[in-house]
């Protein structure tokens, strides 16, 4: 997988974890847990994922700088 590629999926992981947690902030409404199951092993799959792809873009925006 190309870098670029690893980079958008990443970017769009973070963005969605982000609006997750806005409408958990907001609205106490946990979108991804209501798609998946409140804990379930794709849930967990699915915030361990955004999770690493925060990392991931924090690590390479410090590479770039």
């Amino acid at each position: 997988m190309k870098p670029k590629n690893l980079e958008l999926i990443a970017f769009v992981l973070v963005i969605v974890g982000a609006i997750n947690w806005g409408l958990i902030a907001f609205f106490e409404y946990d979108l991804v847990s209501e798609i998946f199951g409140f804990g379930s092993t794709f849930a967990r799959v699915i915030f361990g994922l955004v999770g690493l792809a925060g990392v991931y873009l924090a690590l390479m925006r410090g590479r770039k700088v």
